[in-house]
């Protein structure tokens, strides 16, 4: 993504345009570490400037001219670099790696609460989300200059569907950190069992004091000036999630768990609420523009699609079979939660999910730093730069805790986040772009395809909202008149 004119002509042209953010599975792989890296060498640009003691040229008044210039060179330099990255198996690792990650633990508690019938929903969602990626190809394929998500939404419908785009993109990025601490919490309170704090000064549990801690501990990654030097964090999460699968498999395999527990055929009430724990188990769209632009041959990036969402929908499918097998109506909306706790493979999973979220906050909130560090003036000292970056993303995750410890109902927020955010960047949109930038050459049956995604899509977005959203309230209401 990146190479010697292009870093050449960042540190002579300081402030640019920044990429969109990335999705949280998104820092799993090679190519996405270089991808951070790069973003990182791009906001830190300015500061090249003030260390090295030359002529800042970021002139406010010329801002226009320079993104220009910029965005002509990284299409014209660094795109050749992104093209000779990947291979077609390094590609599918990769996409592999973007999508398995906070979704595979309740896709047995999902399959559970819809009957086994609405395993063919995860599976429609699979096959729906692997064609929705391919009509990203094809836009970015269309428009050398589209880089990013955001740049197919402001090709399709100008400056409102890059905000639009951009809106949805933060959206899912602050909702799924919510979910990750929620999850933090729920596993660390099992990890320590038995084990008892208070604080007089403080009116917390002791599952809400051990959330407090491990934030605080991973608050100081928020601080580092340069987000390379964290993106080693991105093979933990890959790992931890991998991890995770083989602990469920190996409890079912050796943990003395008999799968003989029923699975109804369909609870039909149940379907648009577990719906969005479907379909965010499938979002990774956000990323896929890196995805594309680092291969090799980017031709072959419907097979990579194909190829990858095969294998993360046989192994979302069989976790949720196995987990629902195993544990049938007790099954938690977090599969770890479920597992006997004397088990070594509990134990490491538990662990395993611990430590996911404590990997993904720096990394999540470097959209954000990157944005704000562009709009800072490029006169700034680095030092500055590093107190306001620092000090706004302390203030975010702090209310991101403050929320998480506020509605701990993991399953109704990770719901809400697939139904009203996910679904929207995973089929929706893509669909829509799609339809708008190849309407003078879309074949009749391609366009009641997409209409019918796009239809089915807000139909699935609107019940699963609504539905998760009142669940959610519910579970705050019981929780307020709870003695």
């Amino acid at each position: 993504m990146s190479s010697g004119k292009w870093m050449s002509s960042i540190r002579r042209f300081s402030c640019l345009e920044l990429n969109p953010p990335p999705h949280r599975n998104q820092v799993t792989s090679e190519s996405s570490v270089n991808g951070t890296a790069n973003l990182a060498t791009k906001w830190m640009s300015c500061d090249v400037c003030v260390e090295e003691n030359k002529v800042c040229k970021c002139d406010p008044n010329d801002d226009g001219q320079l993104k220009d210039e910029i965005l002509i060179n990284d299409i014209n330099v660094g795109e050749q670099h992104m093209k000779a990255n990947s291979s077609f198996t390094h590609s599918v690792i990769n996409m592999v790696g973007m999508l398995i990650g906070l979704g595979q633990l309740s896709t047995p508690y999902a399959l559970e609460n819809g009957g086994w019938a609405s395993a063919f929903l995860l599976v429609g969602l699979g096959i729906a989300c692997a064609y929705t990626s391919h009509l990203l190809g094809k836009c970015l394929k269309k428009n050398d200059k589209s880089r990013n998500y955001s740049d197919i939404g402001h090709h399709a419908f100008g400056m409102k569907g890059r905000v639009i785009a951009s809106t949805f993109i933060y959206l899912e990025i602050f909702m799924a950190l919510v979910s990750y601490t929620i999850s933090l919490s729920d596993n660390l309170s099992t990890v320590f069992a038995g084990t008892n704090l208070h604080m007089p000064w403080m009116h917390l549990t002791t599952s809400q004091i051990l959330t407090v801690i491990a934030v605080i501990v991973a608050l100081p990654s928020l601080w580092l000036r340069d987000l390379s030097s964290i993106s080693f964090l991105s093979s933990g999460g890959i790992l931890m999630s991998l991890l995770i699968f083989i602990t469920v498999v190996c409890t079912a395999a050796f943990g003395g768990v008999k799968a003989n527990q029923s699975i109804p055929m369909l609870q039909l009430h149940n379907i648009p609420a577990i719906s969005g724990l479907y379909i965010f188990s499938f979002a990774g769209h956000i990323v896929f523009p890196d995805l594309y632009k680092s291969m090799k041959d980017p031709s072959k990036f419907t097979k990579v699609s194909i190829v990858s969402f095969t294998i993360v929908t046989v192994l979302y499918t069989t976790l949720a079979f196995m987990g629902a097998k195993l544990f049938g109506p007790e099954v938690n909306s977090q599969i770890t939660l479920s597992m006997p706790r004397h088990l070594i493979f509990t134990k490491i999973a538990l662990w395993a999910t611990v430590l996911t979220p404590m990997t993904k906050y720096a990394l999540e909130f470097a959209p954000i730093a990157m944005q704000l560090d562009h709009k800072l003036p490029c006169s700034m000292s680095s030092k500055m730069r590093v107190l306001i970056r620092g000090s706004v993303g302390s203030l975010l995750l702090i209310g991101i805790l403050g929320l998480a410890l506020s509605i701990p109902y993991f399953e109704y927020v990770l719901g809400l986040t697939g139904s009203l955010v996910s679904i929207g960047i995973s089929i929706i949109f893509p669909c829509v772009f799609y339809t708008k930038i190849f309407w003078s050459q879309l074949s009749k049956p391609i366009l009641v395809l997409n209409l019918i995604l796009i239809s089915l899509g807000s139909l699935a977005g609107l019940f699963g909202t609504v539905s998760s959203f009142k669940s959610l309230i519910k579970s705050i209401q019981r929780s307020h008149s709870s003695p």
